[in-house]
């Protein structure tokens, strides 16, 4: 069969390409860059288009021509700069129903538990109006609703999972005590293969969740000890009010183009619990779903995993830092212009040296503004170790006297590389 997955490249997105290729399957993928998607998969042919933008039968037209079935893998938790949930969940797909109308296409939509028109966040609205609308189509159509998807991509909920296990000593939560029921991203596109190939499961919604829910305590601390962290020495239970405060901080980075998993909706969802029952699934399929332990044993918790876990955690950070760093160094340099122009007396004229000092400060404000705008933050931090090079190279030309400063305003350029090279090396995109 031919079949096109839109989201290919996410989270659940990619293992169901690679499953659904291993099964013999032509596939598509479409996301918003083709690069990635070939990066990811290189023997899938990709499709680049923001699917927010096709929210009309026509734009769907030329995409699904001659396809077979249709994975909807893809998904957003909030709106951002990048994002826009009704016009990807909702508005997007009920163009596809639209364009699919009296089509021989079958259709999987990935949804969530507690997916419903009245639900309390967005991202669960329109994920409901999209079901609804399948469900009063003509179409062959499966829902699949996963719990909390544990994957060996590090991404979204997997993401901050490996991050809340990595703090050292003690380990701080918020809703620690929040009901989750997980679910292994094989066992999604396992489920996916299935769905795609027909049989008794169509027009039918399933749960995908193991049996038995979790503490989100408890699979944290699963998550530790999986990861090769000694588990932790003191346990913080913080007030919901300052989880939601930092929510809200990460609220607003989405506008940045940034995409924490710790964002208001995923604490609402997790308020909530995040329960449903999978027994319909196993039954129906002769599936049994995997346990969080048998999931996790079936992941390998490498050096690479610890690593990474420990430099998320650090990253916003380092961003921030980096950021700050040189936007001061831009407001001090307007501030105290005079002085700075002094700096090269007999090196430059002072008209000449006051436009390289307010020339540098405002180069020194657009890399640290920059550096806080995700699709520019690696630009940025590049560009702060090339500015930092030219500062050097010229500083030793005109003034070699400041290496000598007893105060070494030169030796400290040095960890403002380092600094800037390890966020541009942490925020290569995925």
């Amino acid at each position: 069969m031919r079949v096109l997955v839109l989201g290919g490249y996410g989270l659940i997105g990619l293992e169901i390409v690679r499953r659904l290729r291993a099964a013999g399957h032509e596939l598509i993928g479409l996301g918003r860059s083709a690069g990635k998607g070939r990066s990811a998969a290189p023997d899938v042919r990709w499709i680049g288009a923001d699917i927010a933008t096709l929210t009309t039968p026509h734009a769907w037209a030329a995409h699904i021509e001659g396809v077979d079935a249709i994975v909807n893998a893809s998904g957003a938790l909030q709106d951002g700069a990048r994002d826009n949930l009704r016009a990807a969940q909702q508005d997007a797909i009920i163009a596809l129903i639209q364009a699919c109308a009296g089509k021989a296409i079958r259709f999987v939509q990935i949804s969530a538990p507690g997916a419903k028109l009245d639900a309390r966040t967005e991202f669960l609205r329109t994920k409901g109006v999209a079901d609804a609308a399948f469900r009063a189509s003509a179409l062959d159509w499966t829902i699949l609703k996963p719990g909390l998807v544990i994957s060996a991509n590090a991404y979204g909920g997997t993401s901050l999972l490996r991050m809340l296990a990595a703090t050292p000593f003690g380990q701080p939560l918020v809703l620690g005590d929040a009901r989750v029921q997980i679910v292994a991203a094989s066992d999604v596109a396992e489920a996916t293969l299935l769905a795609v190939e027909g049989g008794t499961l169509s027009r039918r919604d399933y749960d995908l969740a193991a049996a038995g829910a979790h503490t989100l305590r408890d699979v944290v601390g699963k998550f530790r000890v999986w990861l090769g962290f000694e588990r932790a020495s003191l346990r913080l239970e913080l007030p919901r009010a300052l989880g939601f405060f930092l929510a809200r901080g990460a609220d607003l980075a989405g506008w940045l183009g940034w995409r924490s998993p710790l964002r208001t909706t995923a604490l609402r969802v997790l308020a909530d619990g995040i329960t449903c029952d999978g027994a319909g699934w196993e039954a129906a399929s002769g599936r049994k779903l995997k346990s969080l332990d048998e999931t996790l044993a079936a992941l390998p918790a490498t050096a690479q995993e610890r690593i990474y876990a420990r430099a998320q955690l650090v990253l916003p950070i380092l961003v921030l830092t980096l950021s700050a760093f040189w936007i001061a160094s831009g407001v001090i340099a307007i501030t105290q212009r005079d002085a700075a122009a002094r700096v090269l007396d007999g090196a430059l004229a002072p008209e000449q040296a006051m436009v390289l000092v307010l020339g540098g400060a405002l180069a020194d404000l657009a890399i640290g503004l920059g550096v806080l705008v995700r699709p520019f933050t690696r630009i940025a931090a590049l560009a702060a170790i090339a500015l930092s090079i030219a500062y050097l190279i010229g500083a030793t030309l005109l003034t070699p006297q400041l290496w000598a400063d007893p105060l070494g305003p030169l030796v400290k350029i040095f960890p403002s590389m380092a600094l800037a090279l390890g966020v541009a090396a942490l925020t290569s995109e995925r």
